[in-house]
């Protein structure tokens, strides 16, 4: 591996992406991955792995078996080897692989990816699959099933057996025999049946030796009387050792048929459990996609080392190329400044390597043509090289190759030699690689290079908050701010005396305590406003509350309305239904009268229908009113009401002018604007009318009287019309001409 990328522990992360991988082939492409330089190809394989990782979180991961190389076994089949067992066990499980993984895919409810390529590409082979498991029962075994020779054969093999086992059972049991025999069994030597016979009783039992023990006491007989069936067995033996090999040539022949297939399908197989690693892998990390570009401007939130562990880092926020070209981070030892170089470098080289990294959604990760690091101390006493020395050599290498598209961190620059050379060093070497136009971080302790990074545009300072009270750094990067390396404080809580503390500090220049005192106010003044901007995230955040509070409640009165106007509406349609029912009865009622004003009880049916309709009129006045009944409260009439009084009508908090007396039941009519209505007096208030001021102005009664006589009709015509109807349109009749001030009406009326 690049020792750059060596130095960032790239090759620590693609180990962990290996043990993500489920077989060799997997983890080899995992371990030599590395970073790509083109920007369209870390885009495509970034994608790739979101794509997997979208849809190992929708459908789970697929599952992915240790499945074998099989492209050497395949190639010598093509040849017209014969494979062994174990070698036809790897090809079916290669078979089930790509199977599987089709049927995953086909799950998927024909999402479009950009590794579906993949899924579709795989070829299942299901027909040489079962063939295969059909036959091989194990490494070492064939099937019976594997074909109907092969089981004919073995069936042969087994009912000989069994007859010679029935007649050497007969010997064993013969009397005579058995003080031959040195145990009364039936054993086998070199696959032909025996039995273990006392070596001075040799003679009594006609045969062929085999073998004898070890202390010789007993000879393995085979019986003469089954030589022959011993003979018949060994040849069905060979005959089944050539029908196995007739099968094992036959299956591999048909790899070799489907053998480039399932090359092909291994590798991608491979690659697919790569992209599944990464989405794992990811998961692990909690890890987002970075927007991929090629400006040369890295922008990471919330970005976290993923070889620290989760519970602990410190989420950081990075950004570079953007406003500035170089970042001079700045802190005390044990800051964060080196894990900080070591993050920004690790992570843009895992977005280059197309895995997701762990950040915050909106990072922004450029491709670089080098990533340059010299981190470390790496004196060597075999090559003779001191601190400094081992870093200058690696800056040298640098600066040959830095250009553009280089991303350089240098950790402690100019350090490990004298503070004024080794400052103005790093200075020198800092404007070299900025002509270059290399983007680039650098920490330090030099306060030459805070000046230098106050004084100069495209350079800003940053610094590695650390807490002097408790000794803990935050880990917190403060962009804009440098740090203090806090030597005295950290000296002086660490037990230094504070005689040797004062010492030091008018040791130290004039120039060097003012500067450490700007810094000391820049700090108080960028805490002050941190404690301003979180109140007023605060107060955000709070009126956001209470404006989505407010939104909702909006929301719920509008639901209701509109649920109470629905209730509305059909409220009134049945009123108007009610109404329209009842009238079409009164109408009904009325017409049967009519017929029967000649009859002797006319007056009497007809008083009675009056009072009913009276009722009736009543009673869908009271169903015809949508107005809800409205608290009362105690209130008492200050004298009785009369025709012509002003009053408020409580209910529905509505002026009127009473148009008649209150009859029996204390029901009045009031008239109110163009609507008349019928209400009881409980539920009105009599009001005083307002008075007009006319300020002087004559006016002629003479004009008032003919207006009004013009606008209301001075006639009523009710001939034909029954008495109920007729009385009621008299009654309105002379209200209105009351009301309007008409002097003289006419009725015109019939009989009656």
């Amino acid at each position: 591996m690049n020792k750059y990328y060596k130095s960032l522990e790239l090759h620590k992360i693609l180990e962990m992406l290996s043990n993500e991988a489920s077989n060799s082939k997997t983890k080899e492409m995992a371990l030599e991955l590395e970073p790509m330089t083109d920007v369209d190809a870390v885009r495509n394989e970034l994608q790739k792995t979101t794509h997997a990782f979208d849809l190992s979180v929708k459908f789970g991961t697929p599952a992915f078996y240790n499945f074998k190389d099989v492209t050497g076994s395949i190639n010598r089949a093509k040849s017209g080897a014969s494979l062994s067992l174990r070698e036809l066990l790897d090809v079916a499980q290669m078979l089930q692989q790509i199977r599987m993984l089709t049927d995953w895919y086909k799950s998927c409810s024909d999402i479009e990816t950009s590794i579906g390529y993949l899924f579709t590409s795989l070829a299942p082979n299901k027909y040489l699959e079962d063939k295969i498991k059909t036959a091989v029962i194990s490494e070492d075994e064939i099937s019976d099933m594997a074909s109907p020779e092969l089981a004919n054969i073995r069936r042969k093999i087994a009912q000989a057996g069994i007859r010679i086992r029935e007649s050497l059972d007969k010997l064993v049991r013969s009397s005579e025999v058995q003080k031959s025999l040195q145990e009364n069994i039936i054993t086998m030597r070199d696959g032909r049946y025996v039995l273990p016979v006392k070596a001075e009783f040799k003679g009594n039992i006609q045969g062929l030796v085999h073998a004898s023990s070890s202390s010789g006491s007993t000879l393995f007989i085979e019986p003469i009387a089954v030589v022959e069936a011993n003979n018949n067995i060994k040849v069905l033996q060979g005959q089944e050792q050539d029908e196995i090999d007739r099968i094992i040539a036959e299956l591999s022949a048909e790899c070799a048929s489907f053998g480039d297939s399932i090359t092909e399908d291994y590798n991608t197989c491979a690659v697919l459990n790569l992209y599944f690693a990464k989405a794992n892998l990811a998961a692990k990390m909690k890890a987002i996609s970075p927007e991929i570009t090629d400006n040369g401007r890295l922008e990471l939130k919330k970005a976290r080392h993923p070889l620290i562990d989760k519970n602990k880092v410190v989420p950081v926020d990075i950004s570079l190329g953007i406003a500035y070209q170089a970042l001079i981070v700045t802190g005390p030892n044990t800051g964060g400044k080196t894990v900080l170089l070591k993050t920004a470098g690790l992570l843009t080289a895992m977005s280059m390597c197309g895995m997701m990294i762990p950040a915050g959604d909106g990072s922004k990760v450029s491709v670089f043509e080098n990533i340059l690091v010299d981190i470390g101390d790496q004196q060597s006493i075999e090559q003779n090289l001191s601190t400094f020395s081992s870093h200058i050599r690696n800056v040298v290498e640098i600066l040959k190759i830095a250009n553009s598209r280089s991303l350089v961190l240098l950790d402690e620059l100019g350090s490990g030699t004298d503070p004024v050379e080794g400052a103005a060093l790093a200075v020198a070497i800092i404007e070299n690689l900025k002509e270059k136009n290399s983007k680039l971080i650098v920490t330090t302790h030099y306060q030459e290079l805070k000046l230098y990074a106050i004084e100069k545009d495209g350079i800003e300072n940053a610094s590695c908050e650390f807490d002097v009270a408790t000794l803990q750094p935050t880990y917190r990067l403060i962009i804009g701010s440098p740090g203090k390396s806090n030597a005295f404080s950290i000296s002086s809580k660490l037990g230094i005396p504070d005689s040797i503390i004062e010492s030091a500090r008018e040791i130290v220049s004039t120039e060097n305590q003012r500067f450490e005192e700007v810094v000391e106010q820049l700090e108080a003044s960028r805490n002050e406003l941190e404690k301003q901007n979180d109140e007023i995230k605060r107060l955000k955040n709070e009126h956001s509350e209470k404006l989505a509070e407010l939104e909702k409640e909006i929301e719920n009165f509008n639901a209701k309305k509109d649920a109470e106007l629905e209730k509305a509406r059909i409220q009134a349609v049945r009123i108007i239904e009610s109404c329209r029912m009842q009238a079409d009865e009164l109408i009904d009622e009325l017409n049967l009268i009519r017929k029967e004003k000649e009859k002797a009880d006319f007056s009497q049916k007809a008083v009675s229908a009056k009072s009913r309709s009276r009722s009736a009129l009543d009673k869908m006045y009271d169903t015809a009113n949508p107005v809800q009944k409205r608290e009362q409260k105690e209130y008492k009439l200050p004298r009785p009401l009369k025709r012509g009084d002003h009053v408020l009508i409580f209910d529905i908090d509505k002026k009127g002018i009473l148009a008649s007396d209150p009859d029996s039941n204390g029901n009045v009519f009031v008239q109110a604007g163009i609507m008349k209505t019928k209400v009881n007096i409980s539920k009105l208030r009599l009001i005083e009318p307002e008075k007009v001021s006319y300020q002087n102005k004559k006016i002629s009664s003479k004009g008032v009287r003919s207006k009004l006589e013009r606008s209301t009709a001075m006639e009523l015509d009710i001939r034909g019309h029954a008495v109920d109807e007729g009385i009621h349109e008299v009654d309105m009749f002379i209200d209105n001409a009351v009301l309007t001030g008409a002097g003289i009406i006419t009725v015109i009326h019939g009989k009656g």
